[in-house]
């Protein structure tokens, strides 16, 4: 009998798959769409190592195979899984490679099975390097910094047996409400489109079919509008408009689709009172038909079972999202009675078919049928960790500064007072999904600013208050410090860090209700309705101000805190975010001046939660702002300061007007380009991000938004250097959605706009003719 060709390494991936296909059984064909155990539970550890479960064996024998296993190198309070029971870096590859060894040995095809684990920065794994959330790397603007930490993040995956990386890109901060803000890029589609593509070029490698065996498969989460839930309450419906979500909150993932990824894994959300995993419009229409995706397609956790409200019994909810175009499940109870389904004639066995073919094509894509086993040795972690703290140093956001008190090396030594409820906390500054951290990872700010600080400095600290309600027992020994001190840094914010006693929601999302005493105010499950400090950091914040002491308050977030006036209360506000491990020793080199503060708001700040939304890219009514308050960010989008000045000249257009013709097709006959300059006016160096905004004056099927991104350039700058900054401008810069249902760029007049964030910036006119002029 000759060789299958499945195991032809030379034959096309789609003839391997036909192949592969026309030999299985139904049995065979649900065991490959099914990813419904938890990895953790495979495993057991022993005296003498790790075992693995009966469970696991039996869950093969059910599917004679197995399409993908969750998380079996995952720890955290949720899973249980402890620096004592769980998988370290020295163990990873074998423990994998022994699952591998079972499923391929024991079934009847040997299909290999895909090792799915999540790295929303960095592998959730013991020994995996964090990385800073994405909302801080959001806020680098650095897209080809995070390509290469993405790079490596997926080598120490592979490394480790995983096949599979999940990592959250599709969401943006629409509600700042939202406790996942921290898992995304940011508000703008475009810088999370940029990003997304910085993603999938760093985990996957070039585009092309095969996946190399340092890279990973990406599956990019979540698709749609997870980030516009109604309350800004997780998992709750959205109320998007057709073309707001294709301008808005799809622009990333087909961003992510052009650039090759592997998978997307649908929301939770419905859109137009559907769920995402049983939506045909979303998953068959938008996704496959219309932008011509071929990976895979994944539910979230649990997320078929919800369907069951639907369709009235398991059976019926798998058909729903089966024929909706999910292919792969996670964790649910439907997605094994597929069987079940197909002989009941709910759905058809070529729905089947197709769903399978994608989990086979990924898992030929990745080698697996030729390198079933671990080839990686896993690369050195040091490489890693200094591209989290380049990043942690580049995210470090300066809103306000009075222009004297930073940085702090210019300050004569004395006493530098270290106060707050985030000072002196790694897990409080290395937000959700992150496996225990082995004693000594990196370090606080308490730490950073101890290790930075001159010598003939003395640092001294108090906790101040706690991180969330109103004790104020505290306070009398921070504001003896604080007015004793020269300076005194005010370390504030929030925190996602899970604790052993935190309750979870089956699908592993915190449950964390009024009353609840876990410190943990952002993350998956934890949605706030006031986006103020909480009762005792206020109270902290006016204490410490009012002794006269300069105030440096430095905000560790996964969310942006709505902000009071802080003129006359704080001389420096910087925004450090959930910089990772090393955050402390980032922030001390902002403050003391080794690093100049380079981060830009990847969102907006507002003033207090009433006035949401506060997105700088809305629709343009007219409207004014409120009676009691102004409508307007306390900080805009892109905004950042550093310790120089800069200023922009007025942008120059290289044609007034072009006919709409010129951007037909893919655009590249357009010729416009627009030219800005820059310089630094300053005495220090600065990296300046130069900022492109685009916004529509008159003319289009579509009401304006007041301005929109579409593009940036960083350029490095020394005292007294200019430069000349020149942006394309294209089909993709000046086109929108259409009332037709299609991205057109349209006749009309817009300002072109280049400046340091979205409320400062310098225009020049360009009209668009129906024909060419």
């Amino acid at each position: 009998m000759s060789e299958p060709l499945f195991r032809d390494p030379g034959m096309p991936v789609a003839h391997r798959v036909r192949d592969l296909l026309s030999r299985m059984t139904l049995t065979e064909k649900v065991g490959q769409v099914n990813q419904r155990m938890y990895g953790w539970d495979a495993y057991e550890r022993t005296a003498s190592g790790h075992r693995l479960t009966d469970a696991f064996r039996a869950e093969v024998a059910a599917g004679d195979g197995m399409g993908a296993l969750y998380g079996l190198q995952r720890a955290d309070p949720w899973s249980g899984v402890t620096a004592e029971t769980g998988i370290g870096a020295a163990d990873g590859a074998r423990v994998a490679d022994a699952v591998q060894r079972h499923v391929v040995g024991s079934t009847r095809l040997g299909i290999p099975v895909l090792l799915v684990e999540e790295m929303p920065h960095g592998l959730q794994a013991l020994d995996g390097t964090l990385l800073p959330v994405n909302l801080a790397v959001g806020a680098t603007w650095d897209p080809e910094l995070y390509e290469e930490a993405a790079r490596l993040a997926a080598a120490q995956l592979r490394a480790r047996g995983g096949h599979v990386a999940l990592v959250s890109a599709l969401d943006l901060v629409r509600d700042p409400r939202w406790g996942r803000a921290e898992e995304c890029f940011g508000e703008d589609p475009y810088l999370a489109a940029r990003f997304t593509e910085a993603l999938v070029r760093g985990v996957q490698g070039p585009a092309g079919e095969a996946i190399g065996p340092d890279r990973a498969a990406v599956v990019l989460k979540h698709f749609a509008g997870q980030g516009a839930t109604v309350g800004g309450r997780n998992s709750a419906a959205t109320e998007l408009g057709l073309r707001e979500l294709h301008e808005i909150h799809l622009v990333a993932a087909r961003a992510g689709v052009r650039a090759g990824a592997a998978g997307l894994m649908a929301a939770y959300n419905e859109f137009d009172g559907v769920p995402c995993a049983a939506n045909p419009r979303l998953l068959t229409g938008i996704l496959r038909e219309r932008w011509g995706f071929e990976g895979l397609v994944m539910a979230d956790g649990l997320a078929v079972d919800r369907l069951v409200r639907l369709a009235g019994d398991p059976v019926a909810a798998g058909a729903m999202a089966l024929r909706a175009g999910t292919d792969l499940s996670l964790w649910d109870d439907c997605y094994p009675r597929l069987g079940e389904a197909v002989r009941r004639g709910l759905v058809e066995e070529a729905a089947l078919d197709r769903a399978v073919g994608r989990v086979l094509a990924l898992k030929f894509r990745l080698g697996l049928f030729e390198r079933p086993y671990t080839v990686e040795q896993v690369p050195d972690p040091g490489g890693l960790e200094r591209l989290s703290e380049r990043m942690a140093r580049e995210c470090v956001t300066l809103l306000a500064h009075d222009g004297v008190t930073l940085p702090l090396a210019g300050l004569p030594s004395g006493t530098l007072a270290v106060i707050g409820p985030n000072a002196d906390s790694v897990p409080q500054q290395i937000g959700d999904y992150t496996a225990p951290q082995r004693p000594g990872t990196g370090g606080g700010v308490l730490a950073g600013l101890r290790a930075a600080a001159p010598e003939g400095t003395e640092v001294t600290y108090a906790r101040g208050c706690g991180l969330v309600g109103g004790d104020l027992s505290g306070l009398p020994e921070a504001v003896a410090l604080a007015a004793g001190a020269d300076v005194a840094v005010l370390v504030l914010g929030g925190s996602s860090a899970r604790e052993r006693d935190t309750r979870f929601d089956a699908n592993g999302a915190a449950v964390v209700l009024a009353g609840n005493p876990v410190e943990m105010t952002c993350g998956e499950g934890v949605d706030l309705a006031e986006l103020g400090l909480p009762e005792g950091q206020s109270a902290l914040l006016d204490a410490v101000s009012a002794t006269g002491t300069p105030v440096v308050v430095v905000l560790v977030q996964g969310r942006p805190h709505a902000l009071p006036d802080l003129t006359g209360k704080a001389a420096a506000v910087l925004s450090a975010w959930y910089s990772g491990p090393w955050g402390g020793r980032a922030v001390a080199d902002v403050l003391f001046g080794g690093a100049e503060p380079q981060g830009r708001l990847p969102v907006s700040v507002p003033r207090s939660a009433a006035q949401l939304p506060v997105f700088y890219n809305g629709k343009d009514h007219g409207y004014r702002g409120y009676v009691d308050q102004p409508a307007t960010a306390r900080h805009p989008f892109g905004h950042g300061l550093s310790y120089t000045t800069v200023e922009y000249g007025e942008p120059r257009l290289s044609l007034a007007a072009t006919g709409a013709d010129a951007f037909a097709g893919d655009g590249s006959r357009a010729t416009v380009s627009c030219e800005v300059r820059v310089s630094n006016t300053g005495a220090r160096p600065v990296r300046e991000t130069v900022q492109l905004y685009v916004r529509r004056v008159r003319g289009g099927t579509t009401w304006p938004r007041t301005r929109e991104l579409r593009g940036f350039v960083q350029v490095e700058l020394a005292p007294g250097e200019s430069t000349e900054v020149t942006f394309p401008v294209e089909a993709g810069t000046l086109a929108s959605f259409t009332y037709a249902g299609e991205w057109a760029v349209e006749p009309g007049e817009f300002a072109i706009g280049t400046g340091p964030s979205s409320h400062r910036t310098r225009e020049a006119r360009f009209t668009v003719t129906a024909t060419r002029p």
